[in-house]
């Protein structure tokens, strides 16, 4: 399950004083909640791509986000999680969103789901399942499989749920099932019931939380199918969110030429389309009650393309070639994995990981801002929100990481050629 611009500081079980989440808090208390989980870019189509490839944006052929003409191209040929399971006699299904491309050589079918109800691009309009962009023509984008759909007036995180739930209550083991929601991206929509709930919050903040609640709703309800079937224990769940929340004006529905703040990145630094940790950093968390301990809290840093290694290697099904993920088992079962370094790069700027080491260069706090040109060293286990930079008190680590991002630059060159 996959949310769309939650901030890693937005559930109650990453400290929320404010959003009610009591799904995902019970998701968290069975499993293992991940502190330092990473998406493999600040922004959705490539993170969507390292999630469902195993690989880095720039390996599996998408480092932007793609846009919403019906003629737009994504995702290249290759495996995914869903055509390695389908192909060992899974069923396979994706319900929400895609964003991967929107012509028909590129929907979730030619990907290995069998089964596909939801959008093609990148945000809808909750009610009724037009993207509005800018100065362009409104586009409806509502799909089950490759037929075009009419569900007006419906909110779109119920309609995800409700199919998930459909397919879960009625389909034969085993089975995968990709819940792609897109909230809370913009634009801010939510029912008045969910509203009601946090009518003491600024407007802002009372639309993110509705949001939310409506996504943990969703999360509940898919958990109780699960129960009802009796598949609870022995099913992995994942959930995480393809990037940090959105600073965007486009969030506000008057226009308004201001930075957005409804999300919150939990005092980390940055939001969307920034490689500071609030870009980048979102909860993780995974429950398998038959496989993996309960009540854990694991700071390990991980990210979205390890999910393809674990979840295969939990169902015994071989890799596809050429996978840069992790499979992460031994690290949730027994909380061992040796150190790595991870790598990100994103419209100019780099980031560099390993251990509480973190390398940032050419930075851009949000979305939709210019980088500023520089390299800056930080200590992330003392100053987790990027506030010193050590750049030049820790010579050793700084040239260690440079080296390291000269590799990491000759690599994605030979991902590109």
């Amino acid at each position: 399950m996959l949310a769309g611009d939650l901030g890693w500081g937005d559930l109650g079980c990453y400290g929320s004083p404010e959003i009610r989440t009591p799904h995902l808090d019970a998701l968290a208390a069975r499993g293992v909640r991940m502190t330092d989980w990473y998406s493999n870019s600040p922004v959705c189509s490539p993170s969507r791509a390292a999630l469902l490839t195993g690989r880095h944006p720039a390996h599996a052929g998408v480092e932007a986000i793609l846009g919403a003409a019906r003629d737009t191209h994504g995702l290249p040929p290759q495996e995914t999680v869903a055509s390695a399971l389908s192909g060992a006699g899974w069923r396979t299904a994706i319900f929400g969103k895609w964003h991967l491309g929107v012509d028909a050589a590129s929907a979730p079918l030619r990907f290995g789901f069998g089964e596909h109800f939801g959008f093609r691009a990148g945000c809808v309009d909750y009610y009724s399942h037009i993207m509005y962009w800018g100065v362009r023509n409104p586009l409806h984008d509502l799909w089950s499989g490759d037929e075009e759909v009419w569900c007006n007036g419906e909110y779109l995180t119920d309609l995800i749920t409700d199919r998930a739930v459909s397919f879960i209550s009625a389909v034969d083991d085993p089975f995968l099932c990709y819940v792609a929601y897109n909230a809370p991206h913009y634009p801010m929509h939510a029912p008045a019931d969910a509203m009601a709930q946090y009518s003491h919050l600024p407007w802002d903040r009372q639309v993110m939380a509705a949001m939310i609640t409506r996504v943990d709703d969703g999360v509940g309800r898919i958990v109780a199918a699960l129960e009802e079937t009796g598949r609870l224990d022995d099913t992995i769940i994942f959930f995480s969110s393809d990037n940090g929340p959105s600073a965007e004006d486009r969030n506000w529905l008057g226009g308004e030429e201001i930075a957005y703040a409804g999300g919150s990145a939990g005092g980390l630094r940055g939001h969307k389309g920034s490689l500071y940790e609030g870009g980048i950093r979102v909860p993780g968390i995974w429950s398998w009650p038959a496989g993996l301990p309960a009540g854990v809290e694991c700071s390990e840093p991980a990210a979205m393309m390890d999910v393809l290694p674990t979840v295969l290697a939990a169902a015994d099904v071989p890799l596809p070639p050429a996978v840069d993920g992790t499979d992460l088992l031994p690290l949730l079962v027994e909380g061992t994995v040796p150190e790595r370094t991870l790598a990100w790069e994103y419209a100019g700027q780099q980031a560099i990981r390993r251990g509480a080491w973190k390398l940032l260069t050419n930075p851009s706090d949000r979305l939709g801002t210019p980088t500023t040109p520089g390299t800056h060293l930080y200590n992330l286990a003392d100053d987790p929100s990027e506030s010193h930079d050590l750049a030049t008190t820790h010579a050793d680590v700084l040239a260690d990481l440079l080296h390291a991002q000269v590799a990491w630059t000759d690599q994605l060159e030979s991902w590109r050629a």
